[in-house]
């Protein structure tokens, strides 16, 4: 039952759609407005200079930044060179996402501080071990095409936990990842190791296997690291993830197309950038655009103008013929319970009717600070489901069985018929944890919830492992994450350095 592509041609399926072309076309001109008369600000002398060369303003230079304005026409040009296709293969090729329009792929999110512990139910701080368990738990969930960390490693050498958070993904999953880097150094270092789990910088040019995550400052800011890492990226052919998470009502307009408009504007001065730099590098537009809640102040994962926002957003990105980065599978919830059910729910539904390309952050909670495995494997159903609707109801001679009812008449029933046998695994949708069975059967089997069977798959699969990785690959990976230790020993740990 695995469905890649949304709103197919042979069959009308269901379709998410929050905006006409002509609120497309205006966000899309309006984000052009701000980028050339407002600008963007570039604390980057590499990133500004670079800019200038392609045509761009560059006003009020600083000792660190300048402001950097953009005519249209440079945006033009950046489009005309820009993938329109993005491949991402996993580390041993047997899995690979194509990103382009209506493709969807889901996967987890990554680094957050905290993790529930799926023994004790307990919020603690993440570790090698659970971050690994996690790529596991992706490993083995059908309807989970990539993985991110879902964690930050806090049981190593301080400054350098991107390379064992790679490293423990190398261990656990063998579908495509989506890495983060503290800086430039850490970039290098995760690329040199994937060079050694493909067999050399040649394997790599075949076809990468990762993808960048790399975040923008909002408002309408680009960071040194963002600058470095992006230019390096475009350099080496690494896809990056180019995602602006502006907060509505806190770093962005409270109105949503405010939003929106601010958000492709820090996009697009992403794809100038690495268009200038190298044209053709691979980029896929992130969007995870959200609203502050107003009482408590934070970053909401569960809310639906998350939903609308990346819906909208999707469908400009759709209309830029740009691979896109969405979010679902979250929720603001601080275990996994009803509330995360609901609002996970919600957000998978919306995101995958939208059509977004790599769709991440399932298995999130407490707006992005905390990780949950109950949750990643609750979403592999939810993710089922709603790829079941996707398939929506084609209508044909064979599934109209005008033949079967003629033959059954009324009366009669179907169990017993050939085309019942032949065609209920794929026309109905097959639970696995979903309960369906009598009272008195569910109330024989122990009278678990749905939260009670998560956890037993949860269990079920940890307790199931096959290594990945041999020794001797093992040893060598593992060399340049000690080294980096060695390079970045008493140093202190930002968890919030996304960027």
């Amino acid at each position: 039952m695995k469905v890649k592509k949304t709103n197919h041609l042979t069959h009308t399926t269901p379709v998410f759609e929050v905006l006409t072309e002509e609120e497309i076309e205006a966000i899309y001109f309006s984000a052009l407005s701000v980028l050339y008369e407002t600008g963007v600000r570039v604390y980057n002398e590499k990133g500004y200079d670079l800019a200038h060369s392609g045509g761009a303003i560059v006003e009020d230079v600083t000792d660190d930044s300048a402001l950097v304005k953009m005519p249209p026409e440079m945006v033009d040009k950046a489009l005309a060179t820009l993938p329109k296709k993005v491949v991402v293969y996993g580390p041993d090729r047997k899995n690979k996402m194509e990103l382009y329009k209506d493709q969807i792929y889901f996967g987890a999110g990554s680094d957050t501080p905290f993790t529930i512990d799926p023994d004790t139910r307990e919020r603690r701080r993440a570790t090698y071990k659970d971050v690994k368990n996690l790529a596991r738990l992706a490993d083995a969930l059908p309807n989970l095409d990539f993985h991110m960390s879902l964690g930050i490693v806090q049981d190593t050498a301080v400054g350098t936990y991107d390379r064992w958070q790679y490293l423990a993904m190398l261990e656990g999953t063998t579908k495509p990842i989506n890495i983060t880097a503290v800086d430039l150094d850490g970039l290098n270092d995760q690329l040199e190791m994937a060079y050694i789990r493909l067999g050399g910088e040649k394997e790599w040019k075949k076809g990468p296997i990762f993808s960048l995550y790399i975040e923008p400052v909002s408002p309408l800011s680009h960071s040194v690291e963002v600058i470095d890492k992006l230019l390096f990226s475009a350099d080496k052919r690494i896809p990056f993830v180019y995602t602006p998470c502006p907060l509505a009502g806190a770093t962005a307009p409270a109105t949503l197309a405010g939003t929106a408009v601010q958000a492709l504007t820090e996009s697009l001065l992403g794809i100038v950038l690495s268009q200038l730099r190298k044209p053709g590098a691979p980029l896929i537009i992130g969007g995870l655009m959200s609203n502050m809640d107003m009482r408590t102040a934070v970053y909401s994962y569960g809310s639906p103008e998350m939903a609308l926002l990346s819906a909208a957003y999707t469908q400009i990105t759709k209309w830029l013929d740009v691979p896109m980065y969405e979010t679902a599978g979250c929720s603001d919830t601080k275990l996994y319970d009803e509330q995360a059910a609901l609002e996970s729910t919600i957000n998978i539904a919306t995101a995958a009717l939208a059509g977004g390309n790599m769709i991440h952050d399932v298995g999130y909670m407490e707006q992005g600070l905390t990780s949950s495995p109950e949750m990643l494997v609750a979403s592999d159903e939810t993710i089922s489901r709603v790829k079941r609707i996707l398939r929506g109801i084609p209508v044909n001679d064979d599934t109209k069985a005008l033949d079967v009812i003629e033959a059954i008449g009324p009366g009669g029933h179907y169990l017993a018929h050939d085309h019942t046998f032949e065609r209920f695994k794929t026309e109905i949708w097959p639970p696995k944890m979903t309960s369906r069975e009598s009272y008195e059967e569910w109330e024989a089997a122990g009278s678990k919830t749905y939260g009670q069977r998560v956890n037993e798959k949860v269990q079920e699969i940890l307790e199931d492992e096959k290594p990945i990785l041999d020794e001797k690959m093992y040893k060598e990976l593992r060399r340049i994450c000690e080294l980096a230790d060695e390079r970045h020993a008493g140093e202190e740990l930002e968890l919030d350095m996304f960027g």
